[in-house]
């Protein structure tokens, strides 16, 4: 998506808007907590429709197959489109198949609707992002990204153990209702705060194969998928890898601490990512690297667990924040198809952690997680280094001449 103009940020005004970006930040947040739901819920989703629990638990790979497929078609399909048109779509899509699910009496038509809301999330992440940027001066950009990308962390620690307890306190039914009312407040929320903006014209669209072939974009994709990789593996497994501590009947206090940090991290990130998004990324990545590094000798010992979730989810709380950033200011007019591709990168790593960690697990046990993150972290932190030209640049994000 190209840079702001007049006609789209008004050139003297500093102030955020901050009721407009809250609710892309909440669309985040309904996207997360739809996704992950089920795995707090699968017994009684299980019972609810009389099959077991393995097949209870594809109402989630059906969620995330759903996002994979249709986020590039759908995104290049609606470039033309008003963008709150398009927002809306998406809330609308959560409103109609969180309600189906929550009535249905039938496991397939509970499947298809998991799939369509996943259809939903993949249009709405590869909007997200290009939306934020839109709606303030290019200085403004990364900040305008951490508010409305806030909603992931949040969902993570807060939202998810909040919808398990309200599916074991009323029903699973009534949480997925739940989310349905959520999301007509939603809809109020965007027709009465955020602003409709045109869609690209014809000759502003980049073909899909111009967008990745766009200097700086393949690095940060490559970068999402070693990093994010490295994290689903550990997130997907944490309660096998805390048993080792002893702490697996602690994995909800574990997560908590994880998804404060995280909450952290969003906000260290939203002060860091204009001025110095290259140096963020390779500390992160160092970081998180030196954390998985020490768990090979400390996976046993309760703090140092502890201590090594909080490190970790203070280095994920801004990731999308910065990879995202990255991504869109490389692609330039074709930040919203490059960001499509990240939905895909995202979504197919986390299908990839949990079948890659599952392999690792089986095969050769836990303790051999920490040796495979450093390897995916090192991979991750030597493509963002090398990427110095284009992608992940120096200095300032708002002045080339730093760069």
């Amino acid at each position: 998506m190209s840079a702001p103009t007049a006609s789209t940020v008004d050139a003297s005004s500093e102030r955020l808007p901050v009721a407009a970006l809250l609710a892309l930040a909440m669309t985040g947040f309904i996207c997360i907590v739809t996704e992950t739901m089920p795995a707090g819920l699968l017994p009684q989703i299980s019972e609810g429709l009389g099959v077991s629990a393995s097949l209870a638990g594809q109402t989630v790979t059906a969620y995330a197959l759903g996002s994979v497929l249709a986020a590039i078609p759908l995104t290049i399909a609606t470039r033309g489109w008003r963008r709150r048109n398009v927002l809306l779509l998406t809330i609308v899509g959560f409103l109609v198949f969180n309600t189906i699910t929550a009535l249905s009496l039938d496991y397939w038509l509970t499947l298809a609707a998991r799939f369509f809301s996943g259809v939903a999330a993949g249009l709405a992440w590869s909007l997200l992002a290009g939306y934020a940027r839109r709606m303030v001066q290019p200085h403004q950009q990364g900040r305008a990204m951490t508010i409305a990308m806030v909603g992931t962390p949040i969902a993570l620690s807060l939202g998810v153990p909040l919808g398990t307890w309200l599916g074991g306190a009323v029903g699973w039914r009534s949480a997925f209702g739940a989310m349905s009312v959520l999301t007509l407040a939603l809809i109020v929320w965007v027709l009465a705060k955020v602003p409709n903006y045109p869609g690209q014209a014809g000759h502003e669209r980049l073909a899909l194969h111009k967008v990745l072939t766009t200097p700086g974009v393949r690095p940060v994709l490559i970068t999402v998928m070693a990093w994010m990789l490295a994290h689903n593996i550990l997130y997907t497994y944490v309660a096998p890898f805390a048993a080792q501590a002893g702490l697996l009947d602690r994995i909800d206090v574990l997560l908590l601490v994880f998804g404060l940090a995280a909450l952290v991290g969003i906000g260290v990130t939203g002060r860091l990512v204009e001025r110095h998004l290259r140096q963020t990324v390779l500390i992160c990545l160092a970081t998180f690297f030196l954390v998985s590094l020490s768990f090979i000798w400390l996976a046993d010992v309760p703090a140092g667990v502890y201590a090594g979730v909080a490190v970790w989810g203070l280095t994920f709380g801004g990731a999308a924040t910065l990879l995202q950033t990255a991504l869109a200011d490389a692609a330039g007019d074709g930040a919203d198809v490059a960001l499509s591709m990240n939905v895909v990168a995202w979504n197919s790593v986390i299908a990839g952690g949990g079948v890659l960690g599952g392999v690792l697990l089986e095969r050769w046990g836990v303790h051999i997680f920490p040796w495979a993150l450093t390897v995916l972290l090192a991979v991750g932190f030597c493509i963002a280094w090398s990427a110095k030209k284009h992608g992940f640049r120096p200095g300032s994000r708002t002045h080339p001449a730093s760069h």
